[in-house]
């Protein structure tokens, strides 16, 4: 018999389809997660769009996205639905939120080079990233333990690639515990745009993503009203499933 696709399924944070962060970050993949489709590609001063192409593959995999709950597979008693209903519920009793402008980082990977991803604005902490504003920590936090049922046990091979020799003995508790090694104190807020970029070539990725950020989306704040739910079958791109929104903000009008 033929083995049945692997599903996955992520919680993440995502703006609107028809937001200018969204429609940025899904052009500079070369993908749209909302839609399926691919988008033309949105190529930096300085490279070649088929460089970009490869440059950008792997984010492409996962689309446009901040993790909030890393990807997993379904626990045994649970289903597509009751996931989705867990987190309609889940949303509708969280409150709006909004975070500063974002800025383009490159974060320094431990095999040279960095990733190029936009960060929160504010002064930089550890790794390289912006200490998260409070109301986001708190998300994460509680999506990461209300979710943790739906998630199946790692196997081996899962384990294996999240690289456990090279974590800290924290992270190493965090991925045995949820299955992702950077959750809570080691949570930082990133929306991914490339993979590893070459020293060389970093700061030539740093700028020419800034430079069309700021033409493309420019320095609004951004609003965290929902969370997405992504789904992925097999080796296919991940693909936004269903939104949930959250509550309005205290004291918000609604029309």
């Amino acid at each position: 018999m033929c083995a049945q696709p692997v599903t996955r399924y992520a919680v993440y944070f995502a703006p609107e389809p028809t937001d200018a962060l969204w429609r940025f970050g899904s052009a500079v993949l070369g993908y749209d997660g909302a839609s399926g489709e691919e988008v033309p590609q949105l190529v930096p001063e300085g490279f070649e769009a088929p460089a970009w192409r490869l440059l950008t593959a792997d984010p492409r995999l996962y689309a446009f996205h901040a993790t909030i709950k890393a990807p997993f597979r379904l626990a045994a008693d649970q289903t597509e639905e009751t996931l989705a209903a867990a987190l309609t519920e889940f949303a509708a009793s969280r409150q709006r939120f909004v975070l500063p402008a974002l800025q383009v980082t490159a974060i320094a990977d431990r095999q040279g080079g960095a990733f190029i991803a936009l960060t929160e604005s504010k002064g930089l902490g550890s790794r390289g990233l912006a200490e998260p504003t409070p109301a986001l920590l708190a998300l994460e936090r509680d999506t990461v333990k209300v979710f943790e049922p739906f998630r199946a046990p790692l196997t081996d091979k899962e384990f294996a690639k999240r690289c456990p020799e090279a974590l800290t003995e924290r992270q190493l508790g965090h991925l045995k515990a949820y299955g992702y090694p950077h959750v809570f104190e080691d949570f930082r807020f990133h929306l991914t745009l490339t993979g590893r970029v070459p020293e060389e070539k970093v700061e030539k990725a740093l700028n020419g993503l800034t430079k069309l950020y700021g033409e493309h989306v420019g320095q609004a704040r951004v609003p965290v009203e929902a969370l997405a739910l992504y789904r992925q079958t097999g080796n296919e791109r991940f693909r936004v499933f269903a939104r949930a929104p959250f509550a309005p903000a205290a004291g918000a009008v609604t029309g």
